[in-house]
C-alpha cells in the first residue's frame, strides 16, 4: 500500500483520483480549501486535510512520508496567467523539501496542439473564455520543461472531451506525443483517466513529459 496525497481532491478528477487510489488499496491524504465543504470524502483509508497548492509552506508540512503527489487543482476563470506556474513552482519547492519523489499533474486539453503545430486553444471553435486558462497552462508546461525541477514529475492530459459521469470500463490509451491527430480516441471518462493515472504511479513509464490519455 502506497501514501498518495490528492490535491483538488474535492473536484470531479480529484474524486475520481480518491475512488481509484482507495479501490486499489492505497491510503490517500485528501487535500481541498474547504475541508468544511467536501465531508463526505473523509473515511476509511481517507485524511482529509486544509490544503491550498499555491501555498509551498503548507504542503511541505502535509506532504512527508507520501510516495507522490498528485494535483487535480482546477483553478476558476479568475485565476491570474501566471496561475500554473506559480502554482507547480510552489509544488515542486514544497515536494523536494518534503522529500516526495515524484509530481503528477493534471493538465488540460488546451496544451494540445493541431498536426499542424497549432494550439488547440488557437483554432476556431475553441471557447475563448477557455482560452487564457489553456495558454496559462501551456506556459506553466514550457517552465516545467525549462526548469529541471530536482523532483520527477509528469504531466497527464485528457483530451478535448472529458467525460464527467463516463463509465470505469478500465481501458484507455497513452501517448507521449500530444498532437491531435495521433490521439485514438478524443474522449475519455474521469474514471478511466484515473485508471491511467494509478497504473502510471504504480508503474511508471513516463519521466518530465506530458502524456495524453484517451479512450
Amino acid at each position: 500500500m502506497a501514501r498518495l496525497l490528492i490535491l483538488g481532491a474535492g473536484g470531479r478528477a480529484g474524486r475520481a483520483t480518491v475512488a481509484e487510489a482507495r479501490a486499489r488499496g492505497h491510503h490517500v491524504t485528501a487535500g481541498v480549501r474547504s475541508p468544511e465543504r467536501h465531508r463526505d470524502l473523509d473515511g476509511a483509508g481517507v485524511d482529509l486535510v486544509r490544503a491550498d497548492a499555491l501555498d509551498a509552506s503548507q504542503i511541505a508540512v502535509i506532504a512527508p512520508g507520501h510516495d507522490a503527489a498528485i494535483n487535480a487543482t482546477r483553478p476558476n476563470w479568475q485565476n491570474p496567467p501566471d496561475y500554473f506556474v506559480r502554482m507547480n513552482a510552489a509544488l515542486v519547492r514544497a515536494l523536494e523539501s518534503a522529500a516526495v519523489p515524484r509530481l503528477m499533474l493534471i493538465g488540460g486539453a488546451g496544451t494540445l496542439t493541431t498536426p499542424e503545430g497549432v494550439r488547440l486553444a488557437d483554432t476556431p471553435g475553441f471557447p475563448q473564455s477557455a482560452r487564457p486558462r489553456a495558454v496559462a497552462q501551456q506556459r506553466a508546461l514550457a517552465e516545467l520543461h525549462a526548469g529541471a525541477a530536482p523532483i520527477d514529475w509528469v504531466y497527464l492530459v485528457p483530451p478535448p472531451r472529458f467525460v464527467a459521469d463516463g463509465p470505469r470500463t478500465g481501458t484507455y490509451r497513452h501517448t507521449a506525443s500530444t498532437q491531435l491527430a495521433d490521439l485514438p480516441s478524443q474522449a475519455i471518462s474521469y474514471a478511466d483517466f484515473a485508471v491511467g493515472l494509478l497504473d502510471e504511479f504504480e508503474r511508471p513509464r513516463y519521466q518530465r513529459l506530458p502524456v495524453v490519455l484517451t479512450g
